[in-house]
């Protein structure tokens, strides 16, 4: 795993987050919603922050996932991308780290694969993090 990305100023529920959703209503921000909802399942120790406009999920301010609309889809997005195992295929992107999940309203998801990869992100980092303090 590579050097974890760090945020500062995360809180267990960031106003800036919140506001981002209520801007962005209607069945992209509802899509967005829910998948950061399911980041923040993941664990007790989940904290949020607003980067790059787009809501965030971090442990001890070590981002793994976020949630980002554009004009016709969701993506969810994963920090250390590139790492997770990816057997049914979702993650895009070539980048040396990141990957993201391409979500369309109204088009089938796999909930249980992305639901995977969102805990996978979230061991993976949690892991990262801990090791840092052992």
């Amino acid at each position: 795993m590579r050097r974890l990305f760090t945020l500062e100023d995360t809180a267990t529920q960031d106003p800036s987050v919140r506001q981002w959703f209520e801007a962005h209503h209607g069945p992209l921000g509802d899509l967005a919603e829910h998948w950061f909802g399911v980041m923040h399942q993941c664990g007790s120790d989940v904290t949020e922050v607003l980067h790059d406009d787009q809501p965030t999920a971090c442990i001890s301010g070590a981002a793994f996932a976020y949630v980002a609309a554009f004009t016709s889809h969701v993506n969810v997005g994963f920090f250390q991308g590139a790492t997770l195992p990816d057997p049914a295929g979702l993650l895009q992107g070539a980048g040396n780290y990141m990957r993201h999940v391409k979500l369309r309203p109204g088009k089938q998801t796999d909930e249980a694969a992305l639901s995977a990869l969102i805990e996978a992100a979230y061991r993976a980092v949690k892991t990262a993090v801990a090791a840092l303090y052992t």
